[in-house]
């Protein structure tokens, strides 16, 4: 049967509620948007109503009110956040909140602002919203981050398309890889989870010292691995018992590099959009697990200020494994969106790392004994190729194939 457009959305809206947040009765929902994702944000709230939510919460954003900021606002205005906005956000959280974040954005919206003053509201922005990011990203509340097609983003995606059939596009491929387009989404989610649980438990079974990355671009990544590191992928159970998926789509298998145990050299195979811009030809050369040589074809001012927001930034949080057939991949389109791209190719990730990849992670001490990295970033990069090839790397110095030619071979 031939859905419309209207029947697609309203099953994708459906999916972001029953395997996204997983939203169960008398669950309450924030939800975070862009004005333009007003239709799909009211689908989602009439789904999470079906599913006997107590409360449905939104926040909708407009982009270009930072990009006012930045061309018009002072000095002053960059530096100023009200510290009830954290407070907010804090108090909904220890209100058990589930949270689902939609996004659209214009990749290249930030193109022509001065890299000083975002750099300058992107840590102070870090620093106020430390202790909700930290709780998120430990999973105190269950969490999903989505998309939805905009005009800006699908101009970016297929720029020799009209507009209309550019946003039509990005929506089939949206779709598409987030499964919302088979006869049962939620039947063939559960199916892909038990796929990479499997994946994740024969990683952790095998608690190599390292993983080696090497690709026909220049990669030749050594990734030595946190003390009693955690593979995770797929499905994640929150603290408040509640299993959800954090990223739709999601086809990575991660996690933690050893902030001091990461040698050799990294190359980007995707561009990377990150604070409004995009970052090209990304090389880095890393040594006792820090940057220390970094260059960029497009963007490298862009970069060396995300390096320097604090001490962890120049070091890895996440090390993460994806087939290059993933579906993200197979639509051969550069989405410019790091949670479409990082699916399509293995990445690392600059700044912070998941305390929920290694164990007793909940303990502060504990996580940096483990030898887990601290930053007000966390920030992926794609150098996963068709080409890459992928050791596991023992304890005695011993190589085990993981990947070959891009593919799993476990």
């Amino acid at each position: 049967m031939t859905m419309n457009f209207e029947e697609r959305l309203a099953r994708y809206a459906e999916l972001l509620v029953k395997v996204g947040v997983n939203l169960p009765q008398g669950g309450k929902l924030l939800v975070n948007a862009p004005l333009a994702a007003a239709p799909l944000v009211r689908l989602v709230a009439r789904a999470a109503y079906r599913a006997g939510a107590l409360d449905v919460r939104v926040n909708y954003f407009d982009e270009h009110l930072s990009l006012a900021l930045y061309e018009e606002g002072s000095d002053d205005a960059v530096a100023y956040l009200p510290a009830w906005a954290a407070q907010e956000a804090q108090n909904m959280l220890e209100d058990g909140y589930a949270r689902l974040a939609i996004r659209g954005d214009d990749p290249a919206l930030l193109r022509d602002v001065n890299p000083d003053r975002v750099a300058l509201r992107s840590k102070l922005s870090g620093q106020a919203m430390r202790a909700v990011s930290e709780a998120v990203s430990g999973m105190a509340v269950n969490w999903t981050v989505a998309a939805m097609s905009t005009p800006a983003w699908a101009r970016a995606v297929y720029p020799d398309l009209p507009e209309q059939e550019a946003v039509s596009r990005l929506w089939d491929d949206i779709f598409k890889v987030t499964r919302a387009d088979r006869p049962d989404p939620v039947a063939a989610w559960q199916e892909h989870i038990a796929a990479l649980a499997r994946r994740s438990e024969y990683l952790n079974g095998k608690q190599y010292a390292a993983v080696h990355l090497k690709s026909e671009l220049g990669t030749d990544l050594t990734v030595g691995l946190a003390e009693g590191h955690i593979w995770q992928g797929g499905a994640e159970e929150a603290k408040n018992g509640i299993v959800g998926v954090p990223n739709l789509p999601t086809d990575e298998v991660f996690t933690m590099p050893h902030r001091e145990r990461v040698d050799g050299w990294a190359v980007a195979s995707k561009p990377l959009s990150v604070r409004g811009q995009v970052v090209q030809g990304i090389r880095v050369r890393f040594e006792a697990g820090r940057a220390v040589e970094v260059s960029a074809e497009q963007g490298e001012d862009t970069l060396k200020k995300l390096l320097d927001t604090d001490e962890g930034a120049a070091r890895l949080g996440e090390i993460a494994l994806v087939a290059a057939s993933a579906p993200v991949a197979q639509t051969g389109t550069l989405f410019f969106n790091t949670l479409f791209d990082e699916n399509a190719a293995s990445h690392i990730a600059l700044g912070r790392c998941y305390s929920t990849n290694v164990q007793h992670g909940e303990n502060p001490e504990a996580l940096k004994a483990a030898g887990g990295n601290d930053s007000l970033i966390h920030v992926d990069w794609m150098i996963g190729t068709p080409g890459t090839d992928v050791d596991g790397v023992t304890a005695s110095g011993e190589r085990e194939p993981l990947m070959r030619g891009g593919e799993w071979v476990i």
